[in-house]
C-alpha cells in the first residue's frame, strides 16, 4: 500500500466524529447519506498518510484500505471509559483532602 493524500473533516454534529477523504476527490464523490449523518463537514487539515504513519485513535492501514475501497473513512468518537483511561485513581481516603 502506498501513500495518499487525505482530507479531514470534522462534524458539527458530534464531538470528535471525523471524516477521511481521498484528497483529489474531496466530498463530491461521497454517498448522500452519509453527509445526512455526518452533517456539514468543517475542514481540519489535509495530510499524507502512509503505513508507517501512526494515528492516535485508528490504525492507518485500516484508514488506507476504507478510503480504496469505499472512498471514506469515518472515525468515530472514543468511548466515554477510552477517555478516562489515562486518569489518574482517586486517593483512597476522601476526607484528609482539604
Amino acid at each position: 500500500m502506498t501513500t495518499m493524500n487525505v482530507s479531514v473533516f470534522k462534524s458539527p454534529k458530534k464531538v470528535e466524529l471525523y471524516l477521511y477523504v481521498p484528497q483529489e476527490d474531496g466530498l463530491e464523490k461521497l454517498p448522500k447519506e452519509i453527509l445526512v449523518i455526518f452533517g456539514e463537514p468543517s475542514h481540519v487539515l489535509d495530510v499524507e498518510l502512509s503505513p508507517e504513519k501512526k494515528l492516535a485513535r485508528v490504525k492507518t492501514v485500516e484508514v488506507l484500505e476504507a478510503l480504496t475501497t469505499r472512498g471514506y473513512f469515518m472515525q468515530m468518537p472514543p468511548h466515554e471509559m477510552e477517555k478516562f483511561g489515562d486518569m489518574a485513581p482517586p486517593p483512597e481516603r476522601l476526607d484528609n483532602i482539604f
